[in-house]
């Protein structure tokens, strides 16, 4: 049986850096190095070698995208901030329509919470925004009556959370 390291060092330094470049690229989000340690199926200092040369290699090579190493610690494919303004009008629209997403977010913030009080909150076009949620994963239920809501693991790990009750201290109370 072949050891993790053992496969760690028989891949070529290209396709360790191609499969941390297809990982920043897909995920359109910020990773941790833990996570394109996984992705990249080599060492630790071989995934930050091969980060630091991506970032050389997008400065040299793209003029509005970067790969930067953001304060937390994470890695980000992206936009330079300065081509933010004049690319907008060519941006797709957003993967969550703005409306599911002030229901999400109240989701989040009172979880578990019941169809009847989203239903108060947001009226009755909450319907097809937990149609919409629940297709995309980020919400579950409890099949009971009324049904209660939460969040997931994969609404987690999309919006790189970790601790939902910590992110729930730190904002102020919703009044609605």
């Amino acid at each position: 049986m072949l050891g993790r390291t053992t496969l760690a060092k028989a891949l070529p330094i290209e396709e360790v850096s191609a499969r941390i470049e297809a990982a920043l690229y897909s995920a359109g989000r910020p990773l941790s190095v833990d996570e394109l340690v996984k992705a990249s199926g080599s060492s630790r200092s071989t995934t930050l070698k091969v980060l630091n040369n991506l970032i050389q290699k997008a400065k040299s090579v793209f003029s509005a995208l970067e790969v930067k190493e953001l304060a937390d610690g994470t890695f980000v494919f992206q936009l330079k901030p300065s081509y933010s303004p004049m690319i907008r009008r060519y941006a797709q629209r957003p993967l969550i329509p703005a409306s599911s997403l002030k229901t999400l977010s109240y989701i989040t913030y009172e979880q578990p919470v019941t169809s009847k009080r989203l239903l108060q909150i947001r009226g009755s076009q909450v319907y097809s925004h937990l149609r919409i949620l629940r297709r995309m994963g980020f919400i579950e239920y409890e099949n009971q009556r009324p049904r209660t809501y939460r969040t997931t693991r994969k609404f987690q790990a999309y919006f790189g959370l970790t601790d939902i009750e910590s992110l729930k201290s730190s904002l102020p109370k919703y009044i609605g």
